[in-house]
């Protein structure tokens, strides 16, 4: 079981900020911009490379929940980044899909 799965089921403590019936949101707990957010579905999807064609409407209720967020968090309208990241060179550390809702500062690019 991953640590998003334990943080789904209650059983890993996290600062939850956003919820719904196919998906969690929460707070980063090694923040890399003021507001860092990960939202993920609570379905059971290793990384974005495993996605399947019956996901289709998961992903974009995970997009549409991300935009939620960055709105009920104030950094819409300055701006924000969304990333995910696939597999150990993507720099994936728990394999569990999610995005990253990053912003609350200007974000440089190219990221890493």
């Amino acid at each position: 079981m991953t640590l998003f799965e334990k943080i789904i089921n209650r059983q890993v403590p996290a600062e939850i900020v956003w919820e719904n019936e196919e998906c969690l949101a929460f707070r980063d707990i090694h923040p890399q911009a003021p507001v860092h957010i990960l939202v993920i579905p609570k379905k059971n999807i290793s990384h974005i490379g495993a996605v399947q064609e019956e996901d289709a409407v998961l992903l974009g209720k995970l997009l549409l929940a991300a935009t939620q967020i960055a709105k009920k968090e104030g950094i819409a309208k300055t701006g924000f980044r969304l990333v995910i990241n696939c597999g150990s060179d993507g720099g994936e550390t728990v394999p569990h899909l999610h995005i990253h809702v990053l912003g609350g500062r200007a974000l440089q690019w190219p990221p890493g």
